[in-house]
């Protein structure tokens, strides 16, 4: 797969307003299962989850206690979990859209005012997210690759790949084995911290774009980063 490098050069190169909606993308998450659970990630094993995910993001203690206490005041904010597909311009690009939202219709329609203003085409559920896999993905400070794979094979975790480069090793794991992984790594690893701790979706084949069509497809992701109720974005677009 070979991508979990760029998503550690991405995130270490986050602007201060990305590093804002980072936070609010997690503080939505964290909000949510600990409305949904007890309010303590010691007793809300998917709360302990969100959280370690918002650590290894470096979203700020405060950040992650507001979103907690909001849920323990007992706010009436309700949040559903959408996913959206589409096409960039000339057809080639795809894109898989998570969003987290309390109005259906404004998210539609913040999307779709996205999509008309890059040209690009929203697709039917299924359209687009079957070319794509979902997998864990975490890049810490390691080198030891084939004591890595050992121990995580010896756990039974499904290790899709190991890359490493600059001192740093990638894992790309089966996504329900995400924690388990990084159980197994800190055990091995003491003090390890995570660059990258997260469940994503990876394309099964990469495109490049040139020209209109690029240009058209980077409108597209700034537009969808403006959109507040869109959590995560997968693309097939290669070097964006």
């Amino acid at each position: 797969m070979g991508r979990a490098f760029e998503v550690r050069k991405a995130s270490m190169a986050k602007t201060a307003a990305a590093k804002t909606k980072v936070y609010s993308k997690f503080g939505k998450e964290i909000y949510v299962a600990a409305k949904n659970g007890e309010p303590d990630p010691e007793m809300n094993s998917n709360l302990k989850k969100v959280v370690e995910r918002a650590k290894a993001n470096q979203v700020p203690a405060d950040v992650i206690k507001r979103a907690i206490d909001k849920a323990k005041g007992g706010s009436d904010e309700n949040y559903q979990s959408s996913v959206y597909e589409g096409f960039g311009s000339g057809g080639l690009a795809t894109i898989v859209i998570e969003c987290l939202t309390d109005n259906a219709n404004r998210t539609i329609a913040d999307l779709r005012g996205a999509f008309n203003k890059a040209k690009a085409k929203i697709g039917v559920s299924g359209s687009v997210s079957f070319n794509y896999e979902s997998v864990g993905q975490l890049v810490f400070a390691y080198e030891d690759e084939d004591t890595m794979l050992e121990t995580l094979l010896t756990a039974d975790v499904d290790v899709k790949e190991i890359e490493i480069e600059d001192g740093h090793m990638a894992v790309t794991v089966a996504p329900q084995d995400l924690y388990k992984a990084k159980d197994e790594i800190e055990a091995l690893i003491p003090g390890v911290t995570f660059d990258v701790l997260e469940q994503t979706m990876v394309p099964n084949e990469y495109v490049t774009l040139e020209g209109d069509d690029k240009m058209l497809f980077e409108r597209l992701l700034t537009l969808l980063d403006d959109v507040d109720d869109v959590q995560n974005v997968y693309h097939n677009v290669e070097g964006l």
